[in-house]
This record gives structure tokens, C-alpha cells and sequence, in this order.
């Protein structure tokens, strides 16, 4: 009979999912890898729609809305830099008040609007500037308020969509994986390589389809297939709800992190008792009945112990339990690994934006055929899906056997190798610019900004590099910072790993500024002017590889320092166990 009831229970998940209607779910109806399918072929479909505005957008404002090339990109970067950004509200919308699924819908349903508007923004003659040929764009007539405010209200409406679908969509797919159960945490250690994978088709298909369709036939059909493309993810998503597991709203993680912080402060003159289980915590059965998990004390930032230190008032905000203290403690100790990863949230603000522009600048013919530049950004997403598959096939099976490590090698060594990609990028396109540029002094080029005389292609090293450096450091980024955040505040954990690009969006816009307006100085001509044969696009990307080996820095010291959060299930044990037998059983039958 007991073990009858066992079985019962162990066919429902453990980790306190439910469906839509606050009932537990049968493992074997719900979740896997049939749920995540939905998720992920979304994915590829809401990608290519995004993609398909950001990949060109430089050469439609420069082009369309005739705007310069300080201006283009820090608009471009800006605009980016929200769409990142946004995440934060969106994940504490999901997290403290309607859930995941729902507020990626009605997000899905902002997003489609801002694409919509965009899509007329382009389309209509009565909502651009009129064409204009002059190579010099300060002499074409400027983009009314009105067509201003068109375009960027769409793309801002768009922005403010994202935020809702972003951090609630993979960790949705995330969420289809039971921590308690072996198999299925197997399972979620690939997951976030193959749903950067989805994400990085899509791209491909943006950066080279879509991309080819606005330089050459429209930007009404080039933006009205990715508005198509949308359409056709949320209804893909929507056909995949009856299998879905849902994590229910577990209140404001910001209020949650609040109330600890004042209660350590307001009790920072109280002595910690030398025994943690002295300190204030609620009954195990209080968790398991709300489907919630107890995290035991640590010596790491002891200082926000004192917020469960018993001293007679019971107010949330003078006294917090173990398990929300530890919570707060683990979104602090990712914060400095958060701030590592903006510098290389910068570079890759680059890929849409100078990296563009410097390839309108040199020979795009390939027999008869000539490449946009913006699809040079697909040789990015080709060399991404390369080194995923090869990672997640070949490299991690090769590492398991040398460190025993069910993930290959740990998360932040990923990161690691990512970081150091990015040096090796930016002093190769250095390089490759300070060629490009005295090819345009030998051919007389420079006072005309006309075309140099190479072939597009020299460009392809750095992009093939970052799509390379992506594998480890993106996909890796993504998945710490959902690893490592609690089990009540995933959402919000996903939005780091957004912030980052965000806020390397936001620096990249203010460091051109910066360095244009201080290089201009004293009567110098500039290191970024709209002539870029004129420009010493070479200097600054050598500023960047400096800027990257000093963060590099900065990020060892900090992977030394982080510890890991304790895992709240064994699954990680077991896995790392079985990996341990198959390595000795061969050198058993060795001996016989």
C-alpha cells in the first residue's frame, strides 16, 4: 500500500508546478521535452521577427531617416539598450503578481502592436522624409517630429512588449525540467544550449533573408514578414499551453530582498549568534505546503544574517527568515558577475552597429551577387550554431571524462573562455580597420568616403569570432544567472542576464559619444565622423581591446570570490555519480 502511494506521488512533479488552474501535474501529461518544443520553435520565429528590425535598423535611419553615423548608432544602441532593459518589469510583473504565461501574453500582444505601427511607419510615404541620393546625408532633408515620433513610438511600444515576453519565455522552457528528477535535470543542462540554438536560426534566417529583402526589394515586405513571423510564434506558443508547467506567483522579490536589507540594517548593532539555528526560520511544513524550498544559513555576507536575528518584534521588516535571507544573498552574489559581463555586452552592441557601417564602406560584390552588409551578421548566428552543437556533442562528453562535471566544465570556466574571445575580436578588427584604412589612402578615397577597394569579406574574422565567443559566454550567462538565482525569483534571475545587454547597449551609446566629442578636441579630426575612410575606427577598437583584457581581469578576481548556491535537489549528485561509474567500470574489466 505504501509503495503504491509512493508511486503515486512520484508520478506528480516535486518542484511545486502546476497548471493553469493551481493543480499539481502529472510528470507523465505535462512538461519535458514535448512542452519546450512549443517554446522553442517560438522562439525561432519571434527571433527572426526581432532580429529582422534590429540586424538593418542602422542602415534605415541612416538611409530613410538620414541621420549620421554617431546619431544612427547611438540611436540603434539606445533603443536596444530598452529593449534589454525591460526585462526587469517584466520578470517582476511575472514573479509577484500574474504569473509567467500571462504576462507573456499580454507582453506578446504589446509587442505585436509595436511591430504593427512599425511595419505602417515604413510603408507609408506620408510617415518618411522623401528619398534622398546625396552621399553626404546632412544635406538631405531630416525626418519631420511627426515621422520621429511614428517610428520611435513603434519601436518603443515594441520595447516595452519584449520586456514582458523576454525573461518569461525561456525561463517557461526552463521550468518544463523537474530539478528533483535525475533524468529531467539532465535534460535542462542541455536545454539552454539548444534554446540559444532556436534563437540563433532565427537570426540566421533575419540577417540573411529578411536583410536581403530590405536592401533589395522593400522595407514594407522586409518589416511586414517579421510582423508575420510574430503572429505565427505567440499562435505556436498558445498551441503548446495544454502541456505546459506553470510555477506559481510567489509575491515582489524586490519587497522580499527590501525587507531584509532594512531589517540587517536597522539590527546592525546586534551581535550574530554563534549558532545559525538560533536564527529565525519557519517550519519545513510552512514551505512544502506553499510549494516553496528551505535554504539553511551561510557565512557569505554575514552582515544580512542580523535580518533574522530574534530580538522580539516580529514586523517583516525587522525580522526575516533564513531562507529570504539566503535569497537576498544569492541575487548579490551575482551582481558582480553581472557587472563583469558588460563590457562584452558592448563589443556585441557593435555586430549592428559600426560593424555594419564599416561594411558599406568596401567592395560587396561576390560574382553578380552583392551582400547587404547587415548579412555578414549571419556568419555571427553560423558560427554560433556550429560551436553550440559542437559544444553540447563533442566537448562537453570530452570534458565530463576529464573533471566529472555533468555540465563539461562549470558555468563561470564557460564565461571564462567567452571573455577572452572577446579580447582576441577586438584586436583583430584593430587590425583589420587600420588595413581597410590604408587601402583607402593608397586608392584617394578618404576626403570622398567612396568605396575601398576589398572585398566585404576581410570583416568575416571578427564576426565568425563572436558568434564563437556567444557559444560559451551567452548561452553560459544565460543559464548561471538562472542556475543561480532562487527558486521563487527565476524570472527575475533570467533579467540579469538581459540587464547585461541592456546596460552594454547603454555604455556603448555613451562611449561613442564620449570618444567622438573628446577626439574632435583641440582642431583633431575625430575617431568617429560620418566619413568613416576619414574616421580611426581602428583606434577605438584597440581602446576596446584594452577596456576587455582590464575586465578580464576584473572577472577572474571575481570567479575566485563567487560561491555557488546549493542545489536544492540531489539530481546534480546523482548525475555526477554515474558519470564517476562509467570512468571505472571499463578499468574493471581492464583488470579481468
Amino acid at each position: 500500500m505504501a509503495a503504491e502511494e509512493g508511486q503515486r506521488v512520484d508520478q506528480y512533479t516535486q518542484d511545486g508546478t502546476v497548471d493553469l488552474k493551481g493543480n499539481p501535474v502529472l510528470r507523465s501529461k505535462r512538461g519535458g521535452w514535448t512542452a519546450c518544443s512549443f517554446v522553442v520553435v517560438y522562439e525561432v520565429f519571434e527571433r527572426m521577427a526581432y532580429y529582422g528590425i534590429s540586424s538593418n535598423l542602422i542602415l534605415y535611419l541612416t538611409k530613410k531617416l538620414h541621420q549620421g553615423t554617431v546619431t544612427s548608432a547611438n540611436n540603434v544602441t539606445n533603443w536596444v539598450g530598452t529593449i534589454w532593459i525591460t526585462p526587469i518589469l517584466g520578470a517582476y510583473v511575472a514573479d509577484a503578481h500574474l504569473g509567467r504565461y500571462w504576462t507573456f501574453l499580454i507582453a506578446s500582444i504589446v509587442y505585436l502592436s509595436g511591430m504593427s505601427v512599425l511595419t505602417l511607419a515604413v510603408s507609408l510615404p506620408s510617415l518618411k522624409p522623401p528619398p534622398c541620393r546625396d552621399p553626404h546625408v546632412e544635406n538631405c532633408k531630416k525626418a519631420s517630429p511627426l515621422h520621429l515620433a511614428v517610428f520611435y513610438g513603434a519601436l518603443y511600444t515594441l520595447a516595452i512588449g519584449t520586456g514582458g515576453t523576454k525573461p518569461n519565455i525561456s525561463t517557461i522552457g526552463a521550468d518544463q525540467f523537474d530539478d528533483f528528477d535525475p533524468k529531467e535535470k539532465n535534460q535542462k543542462l542541455s536545454f539552454f544550449n539548444w534554446w540559444m540554438f532556436s534563437i540563433f536560426f532565427g537570426t540566421l534566417f533575419a540577417n540573411t533573408v529578411l536583410v536581403y529583402i530590405q536592401d533589395n526589394v522593400g522595407w514594407t515586405l522586409g518589416y511586414g514578414l517579421p510582423t508575420l513571423g510574430l503572429l505565427i510564434s505567440v499562435i505556436i506558443f498558445l498551441a503548446g499551453t495544454p502541456f505546459y508547467r506553470h510555477k506559481v506567483p510567489t509575491g515582489s522579490p524586490f519587497t522580499r530582498m527590501a525587507k531584509v536589507i532594512v531589517a540587517a540594517v536597522r539590527k546592525w548593532t546586534v551581535t550574530l549568534p554563534s549558532d545559525p539555528k538560533e536564527l529565525h526560520e519557519l517550519n519545513l511544513e510552512d514551505y512544502t505546503k506553499k510549494g516553496k524550498f528551505r535554504i539553511d544559513s551561510t557565512p557569505t555576507l554575514r552582515f544580512l544574517n542580523k535580518a533574522a536575528v530574534k530580538t522580539g518584534s516580529n514586523s517583516p521588516w525587522k525580522l526575516c527568515s533564513v531562507t529570504q535571507v539566503e535569497e537576498t544573498k544569492q541575487m548579490i552574489r551575482m551582481v558582480p558577475i553581472l557587472v563583469a559581463t558588460f563590457v562584452p555586452s558592448i563589443m556585441i552592441a557593435q555586430v549592428n552597429t559600426l560593424f555594419v557601417k564599416q561594411g558599406t564602406t568596401l567592395d560587396r560584390a561576390v560574382g553578380s551577387f552583392k551582400i547587404p552588409p547587415a548579412s555578414l551578421s549571419g556568419f555571427v548566428t553560423l558560427s554560433m550554431l556550429v560551436s553550440v552543437v559542437l559544444y553540447d556533442r563533442f566537448f562537453v562528453k570530452i570534458m565530463q571524462k576529464l573533471t566529472k562535471n555533468p555540465r563539461g566544465i562549470t558555468l563561470l570556466q564557460r564565461m571564462t573562455i567567452g571573455m577572452l574571445l572577446h579580447i582576441i575580436i577586438m584586436v583583430i578588427a584593430s587590425l583589420t580597420e587600420r588595413y581597410r584604412l590604408n587601402l583607402a589612402k593608397e586608392h584617394g578615397v578618404v576626403e570622398n568616403g567612396g568605396q575601398v577597394p576589398i572585398t566585404i569579406l576581410i570583416l568575416l574574422p571578427q564576426f565568425v569570432l563572436m558568434g564563437t565567443a556567444d557559444a560559451f559566454l551567452e548561452v553560459a550567462k544565460i543559464e548561471f544567472f538562472y542556475d543561480q538565482a532562487p527558486e521563487s525569483m527565476k524570472s527575475l534571475g533570467t533579467s540579469y542576464s538581459m540587464t547585461t545587454l541592456g546596460m552594454g547597449n547603454f555604455l556603448s551609446s555613451f562611449l561613442l559619444s564620449t570618444v567622438s566629442h573628446i577626439t574632435k578636441k583641440h582642431g583633431h579630426n575625430g575617431w568617429i565622423l560620418n566619413n568613416l575612410n576619414a574616421s580611426h575606427l581602428d583606434y577605438y577598437y584597440a581602446f576596446f581591446a584594452v577596456l576587455n583584457a582590464l575586465n578580464f581581469i576584473f572577472f577572474l578576481v571575481m570567479t575566485k570570490m563567487y560561491v555557488y548556491k546549493a542545489e536544492i535537489s540531489d539530481s546534480i549528485k546523482v548525475l555526477t555519480e554515474e558519470l564517476r561509474e562509467t570512468t571505472y567500470k571499463p578499468s574493471n574489466k581492464e583488470e579481468s
